[in-house]
């Protein structure tokens, strides 16, 4: 995909493109709404209507009723989420539409298909219930929904493993590994019983054995931002911040989950910060734009990120800028909104209003 923004707005100065941004919401008034997720540049999240993790803003986005334009500052794959889940009177528009997510591009529809191909030898959708975390591509929500499961986030991935046990006896999850086996750690799986498919390898590098065996088939995938921290940034903050208190994302491996404080979705993460006591000292695991913005909002604390020695950045998020923002707003009639079209749109919709209902 090529994309260029005008030259009027590349050369724009930040005051010009924050006046025209006011102004172009002073004229759309209430048929528009902007969704901001938490990890988007500071000067972004200023004109946010509604912040938040990709759970809260797919449900901000499925309760909209007068508005007419939804413009979501994000990823691709929450755009099209937000498409799926209005009606068609609305129009969903990406401000910058090179945003992508490289996790969701670890699973390929061709791939989770010879995958799932495999598993009908094991039981298919009678053993195994399809869960798509968040970060993926409409088609595979769309699989998902066909076959009984749900999407899930970071939000409420416990409860959607919950919900899927008590329906079927194995879960295939993709394509975020570690979310996945935390989830299942906290569910009270045995690691043994939680298997990854390769899906560089044949048969996904598993022996049926090993998938008789397993619960849970997790997807070779990651967050390339969350699998930075290790264990040792964990015992170098501690080392060198006597009380600080770690709280992390559960997309980071699993060893720096077991020796942080706390550990929950983006959500959490805002909510742990602003509950913390004055005073206090608090590294994070996640990515730095949400870091910079929590010791931005929480003066009275010291707000760090976990490693201290990288910058933990998503640069799909912290693609979209105030002059992609400005230009949207003041381009809406002429842009393609994000559309998802049938029948992709209504398979993938069973699968997202049951991520909205389990939680």
């Amino acid at each position: 995909m090529y994309f260029s923004l005008p030259k009027e707005y590349r050369e724009a100065g930040a005051e010009d493109l924050r006046r025209r941004i006011i102004e172009a919401r002073a004229r759309l008034g209430k048929k528009l709404v902007i969704l901001t997720h938490h990890y988007q540049r500071l000067e972004v999240v200023e004109f946010g209507d509604h912040v938040g993790d990709s759970y809260g803003l797919s449900k901000t986005a499925s309760q909209q009723r007068d508005v007419e334009n939804i413009v979501f500052c994000g990823v691709h794959f929450m755009a099209e989420s937000a498409d799926i889940l209005t009606d068609q009177s609305k129009r969903v528009f990406l401000p910058n539409p090179l945003a992508g997510c490289p996790m969701a591009d670890m699973a390929e529809m061709a791939d989770v298909m010879e995958a799932w191909q495999y598993l009908e030898d094991f039981g298919g959708d009678k053993t195994f219930m399809p869960i798509s975390y968040m970060n993926t591509a409409a088609g595979l929500k769309a699989f998902t929904g066909r076959h009984g499961g749900l999407i899930c986030t970071s939000s409420n991935a416990d409860a959607a493993y919950k919900w899927a046990f008590e329906r079927r006896k194995k879960l295939f999850f993709f394509p975020d590994e570690h979310l996945g086996y935390n989830s299942g750690i906290r569910y009270g799986l045995k690691p043994e019983e939680m298997v990854i498919w390769d899906f560089s390898r044949d048969d996904g590098g598993l022996t049926p054995e090993q998938i008789e065996k397993a619960r849970v088939i997790l997807w070779k995938g990651h967050c390339h931002v969350h699998t930075n921290f290790t264990a040792d940034h964990v015992r170098e903050m501690r080392e060198q911040y006597p009380g600080v208190r770690i709280v992390v994302h559960p997309e980071c491996p699993r060893e720096v989950v077991e020796l942080a404080d706390a550990a929950g979705s983006t959500s959490f993460i805002v909510k742990y910060c602003r509950e913390a006591p004055s005073g206090a000292t608090i590294a994070i695991g996640t990515e730095i734009n949400l870091i910079n913005r929590m010791a931005h909002e929480n003066p009275d604390k010291t707000i760090m990120e976990l490693s201290g020695k990288t910058c933990p950045v998503c640069a799909n998020m912290y693609r979209t800028t105030i002059n992609d923002l400005a230009y949207t707003l003041e381009n809406l009639h002429t842009i393609k909104p994000i559309t998802v079209n049938e029948p992709v749109r209504s398979e993938a919709l069973l699968a997202l209003e049951k991520m909205l209902e389990v939680n």
